[in-house]
């Protein structure tokens, strides 16, 4: 029996639709190279005696949860109930699997967007926001979602879109700063700042994901502020800092960052862009 470490990385439901292959493969290869064998899981249809014998769980690439989120929180029960080995850790994944916890960081006095959480939007709630943000521009979005999934910027004026209407959302007030110094995103490894990026959407788009036309520029110099605010966010994850963590953040209308994301399960890691 091979000595090598034995690692079960996370794979998207069958038949999910955006292209996770290439970028997983990349992620096997690397660790293949760092002496680790790698056997990819789909992580709904996994057992907990697939994952007999293995040294890690990883995560990585279990894109889709937030579309089967009752199928998500029983497999994060049963792997807990095994304690199978999973970074990160399952208490974190189930913490992290709700947006609500931008509210659990603001309580900590750590800087997130203001965020009001309706459970079932309307033309009211979105009224209220309005009021209370100052801004006639929100955002929103589902608590448990990815990609940009029913999110929507809400111009002055417009109701709720058809797809929101009744549902659980958070609303948020649109910052102008996604559209001209973009979003920041720094990457921690056992909360040590390793590289950054920054994101830009397309001209017209405020969604600075690759599949509506996103653009990442690497970048070497980060602003303490920006470097302090990350590392203060993964020090706030229940149970300290988690293996790997992106924080995603904006500028305020005077230049201070806040968090938008704090992405501990799947993120994206643009290990291409790391020194």
């Amino acid at each position: 029996m091979s000595s090598r470490p034995r690692v079960a990385l996370l794979t998207p439901e069958a038949g999910y639709r955006e292209n996770w292959q290439p970028h997983a493969a990349r992620m096997i290869a690397l660790l293949g190279d760092h002496g680790i064998d790698v056997a990819p899981h789909g992580w709904s249809a996994v057992t907990v005696d697939d994952l007999d014998g293995i040294n890690l769980m990883l995560p990585l690439f279990a894109w889709g949860y937030p579309r089967a989120a009752d199928r998500w929180y029983a497999q994060l029960d049963a792997w807990q109930a095994a304690q199978l080995p999973v970074a990160n850790p399952v208490t974190v994944m189930r913490w992290n699997t709700d947006k609500r916890y931008l509210m659990n960081l603001s309580a900590q006095e750590i800087a997130t967007i203001p965020t009001i959480l309706a459970s079932a939007l309307d033309d009211a709630a979105l009224t209220a926001a309005r009021d209370q943000f100052g801004s006639d521009r929100l955002i929103i979005k589902p608590p448990i979602s990815a990609g940009a999934d029913l999110t929507y910027l809400i111009e002055p004026d417009r109701a709720v879109p058809h797809a929101a209407h009744g549902r659980t959302m958070m609303i948020q007030p649109f910052v102008d700063s996604i559209t001209t110094t973009g979003e920041w995103s720094l990457f921690l490894f056992d909360g040590v700042v390793s590289h950054a990026i920054v994101k830009t959407p397309a001209t017209g788009d405020f969604r600075v994901q690759e599949q509506f036309g996103g653009r990442e520029t690497a970048v070497a110099d980060v602003p303490t502020a920006i470097t302090d605010l990350a590392q203060s966010a993964v020090r706030a994850v229940p149970g300290g800092a988690p293996l790997y963590a992106r924080v995603d953040m904006v500028l305020d209308g005077n230049g201070a960052p806040m968090i938008i994301e704090l992405e501990l399960i799947e993120p994206a890691l643009f290990l291409h862009m790391a020194p």
